[in-house]
């Protein structure tokens, strides 16, 4: 299998180009490659899926981010194991509208026989499977670490139960538009330069209704809402995409419901950080025992643990707990919890505390901090160096 190529060296740009120069090179490719103009040709099917990835991701700073971090394998949580999918994947369509609608009579053009969406027109006595819907879902973070179940309600386009999804009135059949003559699309222009556009008359449908189902009003589909039970792993996080196969939007004419998307989003967490299967966990301890050293309690997923601080940690200092953090949504292990001391400052002391702190203070001498006295001498390097500069100005 080739190597799969760099994002930037697709597009033809930079790797500090701007959006708008993004924007410019994607428009260019997408015109060059877009099935309307060439149709049947596999070669340029497979370039317009890769020049639209690419601007997923190089048009999002959240993505291009991490693609500049961590290339192609970093895309692997963003996309999943099996790679860029245009109609699961793509959230740029209103931009693509944008740049094709001119050409194309409004973007649809060839989208839904490569992608599975809705922009082809076909006819209207096939079949018709649903679109898959996305679902963006926020969690918790016990619930990415435990799994859980959660009830989700969606709205939904269900096939009409009336018409069966024909969207014509019992006995009544479509008939072919006489605009178009049942292509669903008319040519407009002359001579070499020729635009196909959706028919306006039967929006490019190919057909019309003279007697639209009474339930629907035509379209085949009805609004509804659907109560599911989600089963949710352990380990999932941000990003996470669970399939439910066919319980998406209905089919039409005894076509199949599409999938449903669910994309998991874990909500940040008062005393966990999570960075990959990886938890952080601050721990404040006072001065004394950052000391004098001592043992000391930290939260982990499944319980406190204890850790040993040896005499002056210093603050700041992490230590790793190996295993205490995420189960790996794909069964390869647990993550490391790192522990992170922090010095905390007493405050609201009492009378007795202040005395005794203010004796010990006394008491100090400047070989006990050696980081306060490293930056003492090395200010006064500074300064010297200083004068002795200015002397000889």
């Amino acid at each position: 299998m080739a190597a799969k190529r760099d994002y930037y060296e697709v597009l033809g740009i930079g790797k500090t180009a701007s959006a708008d120069e993004i924007k410019k090179a994607y428009r260019k490719q997408a015109m060059q490659y877009h099935p309307d103009r060439n149709p049947n040709n596999k070669e340029a099917e497979v370039k317009f899926r890769e020049v639209s990835e690419s601007y997923e991701v190089l048009s999002d700073e959240k993505k291009r981010r991490q693609y500049d971090q961590f290339g192609h394998e970093g895309m692997k949580s963003t996309f999943g194991p099996g790679g860029f999918d245009f109609g699961r994947d793509f959230t740029h369509m209103s931009d693509v509208e944008d740049i094709l609608g001119n050409l194309f009579g409004g973007g649809e053009g060839a989208f839904g026989n490569m992608f599975g969406g809705r922009g082809a027109r076909r006819s209207r006595t096939e079949e018709e499977r649903g679109n898959d819907l996305r679902f963006d879902l926020e969690i918790d973070l016990e619930e990415s670490a435990f799994g859980s179940e959660r009830e989700i309600d969606i709205p939904v386009n269900d096939g009409c139960d009336l018409c069966h999804g024909t969207g014509a009135a019992a006995g009544a059949k479509r008939e072919a538009c006489r605009q178009c003559g049942g292509h669903g699309f008319v040519v407009a222009g002359g001579g070499f330069f020729q635009i196909r556009q959706p028919c306006p008359v039967c929006h490019g449908e190919g057909t019309m209704i003279r007697q639209p189902c009474t339930k629907c009003g035509g379209s085949g589909r009805m609004k509804a809402r659907r109560k599911l039970t989600l089963r949710i792993p352990r380990g999932v996080e941000t990003g996470s995409r669970l399939r439910l196969p066919g319980k998406g939007e209905g089919g039409l004419r005894g076509g199949g419901p599409g999938d449903l998307y669910v994309v998991l989003h874990v909500r940040d967490h008062a005393l966990f950080d999570r960075q990959g299967d990886d938890l952080t966990c601050t721990v404040p301890v006072s001065p004394a025992d950052a000391a004098l050293g001592g043992t000391v309690k930290v939260p982990t997923p499944e319980g406190f643990a204890e850790i040993r601080l040896p005499p002056g940690t210093p603050n700041g200092k992490v230590f790793r707990l190996r295993d205490k953090g995420i189960p790996s949504v794909e069964g390869r292990g647990t993550g490391d919890l790192n522990v992170r001391i922090v010095i905390e400052v007493p405050v609201h002391l009492s009378s007795k505390q202040r005395k005794l702190l203010e004796e010990f203070r006394d008491s100090c001498e400047a070989s006990i901090f050696p980081d306060a006295e490293r930056m003492k001498k090395a200010a006064e390097t500074f300064f010297a160096n200083r004068d002795a500069l200015r002397q000889k100005h």
